[in-house]
């Protein structure tokens, strides 16, 4: 899962706030996004996201009825990013392993950026923990998307496997072990997280198989 700090051009930015595209709702909801990101969500206002875009509070709100709205937005911009980057790793891998090492790469490659500050689900979700509000919502929907398309890249390389391992294990392997590396990185260097999660990967792919 990819952690841009903008939102994704052409990304499924609807929801409540939706009053269709613009140059001041891309300009409000570019800003936001780096903030949030950088900063946490909680702890930037409105009033902050305004200053810096800039915009009016009028304009704000035609765009977004709440800070809620902007939230969803932003996160449904990362999620389109990361979409897109996985749907471009299975369609130029040639085998379903290798689409599954391209996708390890690239998070690989995302911990290594200047700006990386860890996964934006992880951290949304830590903010807002209950199950019930619509942006951890999104990021619960983001995981079951990512969870499923992972086990279905690894049904097809366990196809012909006499073992005949769980691709819903594997793929939920895959994905504890991508959140260890987003959250640990900067805490035990971005070269070791990123070659034992290289590792822990092409574990998945041959010792399983």
């Amino acid at each position: 899962m990819a952690t841009p700090t903008r939102s994704a051009p052409g990304s499924p930015n609807g929801g409540s706030g939706g009053h269709g595209r613009s140059e001041a709702r891309e300009r409000l909801l570019a800003t936001a996004s780096r903030l949030f990101y950088s900063d946490g969500i909680r702890a930037v206002g409105v009033e902050r996201i305004l200053a810096e875009a800039p915009a009016t509070r009028a304009t704000f709100y035609r765009h977004f009825p709440s800070k809620e709205d902007l939230v969803v937005a932003y996160l449904r911009g990362v999620d389109a990013h990361t979409r897109a980057g996985v749907r471009a790793a299975i369609e130029t891998a040639p085998s379903s392993a290798d689409a599954l090492r391209a996708i390890g790469t690239a998070v690989a490659d995302d911990l290594a950026r200047p700006e990386f500050r860890g996964c934006a689900f992880l951290k949304a979700a830590a903010e807002y923990p209950d199950p019930n509000d619509p942006v951890r919502r999104v990021v619960l929907d983001h995981r079951a998307w990512y969870v499923t398309t992972l086990a279905e890249l690894f049904t097809q390389v366990f196809e012909t496997s006499p073992r005949r391992p769980n691709p819903q294990h594997a793929a939920r392997h895959f994905v504890m072990m991508r959140d260890g590396a987003m959250t640990g990185a900067h805490l035990d260097g971005v070269d070791s997280v990123g070659a034992a999660f290289h590792r822990g990967v092409e574990g998945l792919l041959t010792v399983l198989h």
